[in-house]
């Protein structure tokens, strides 16, 4: 049987940072836009749905054929609320309503308006084949920023290696260090039951395979500038594929 899988699109209204971001043309496209058509043209997204309180947003998400079933709730909208009740919500919410409760859940930012389809692809295959808990999408730290030579004042004042021992332990080849990886945002994937564990409600359990995005398909709008840097790399990847 195919697995179900739920997408959440997660777009609040009030963003202070860029006042309209969730739907902000982008290159003439409402931001959100593009993590719908990601969403839609993976074809291993069971149901895609908007989690809003903004009536604005939910206007524009049906138009680009993405799910309203329901409005966000006030005190699940404020500037500090954590994803992990959001989410809540929203498969519970389906359960109650719909009796629809799927096998997996993924999380969409449209604060990654690179993310490709078969980014999702991707990770729904990796889930399924690997058993993880979870994936997450990570870039490969550069070699001059790995931990294993980041560098803190200890308590003398002096240098020593982040990992507490003196610098001359640090690894010089760049060849004998292991790789790193930072989380970049594109994706979020889980089983659905880590949401209402009754120990520990989590995103991740405790296996979490990695999906690889390459740096060109990165970007996570918050400030203004990561706007600007977000149309530049656009237009780069609209030229890369028109060729």
């Amino acid at each position: 049987m195919k697995s179900k899988v739920l997408g959440v699109i997660t777009a609040r209204g009030g963003s202070k940072g860029i006042p309209g971001k969730n739907i902000k043309p982008l290159l003439g496209k409402p931001l959100i836009a593009y993590t719908i058509e990601a969403a839609k043209n993976s074809g291993v997204i069971d149901r895609l749905i908007l989690s809003t309180d903004d009536p604005e947003i939910a206007r524009v998400a049906k138009e680009y054929g993405c799910e309203v079933p329901f409005m966000r709730p006030a005190e699940l909208a404020q500037d500090k609320t954590p994803h992990l009740p959001v989410m809540q919500h929203a498969v519970q919410w389906l359960k109650e309503n719909e009796n629809y409760y799927p096998d997996y859940v993924m999380i969409f930012q449209p604060t990654s308006p690179l993310r490709q389809a078969f980014h999702v692809r991707e990770a729904v295959e990796l889930i399924q084949k690997t058993g993880a808990d979870s994936v997450l999408s990570v870039s490969e730290i550069p070699n001059h920023f790995t931990p294993h030579k980041a560098m803190v004042v200890d308590d003398r004042g002096m240098l020593s290696l982040f990992s507490g021992n003196p610098i001359r332990k640090r690894t010089a080849r760049r060849q004998d260090l292991a790789k790193t990886y930072w989380s970049v945002g594109s994706i979020y994937l889980f089983k659905t039951d880590l949401l209402f564990h009754s120990e520990d409600p989590n995103f991740f359990g405790d296996t979490v395979a990695r999906c690889e995005i390459n740096p060109k398909y990165v970007v996570d709008i918050d400030v203004p500038e990561d706007w600007e840097e977000a149309e530049r790399a656009m237009k780069k990847l609209q030229n890369e594929q028109s060729r």
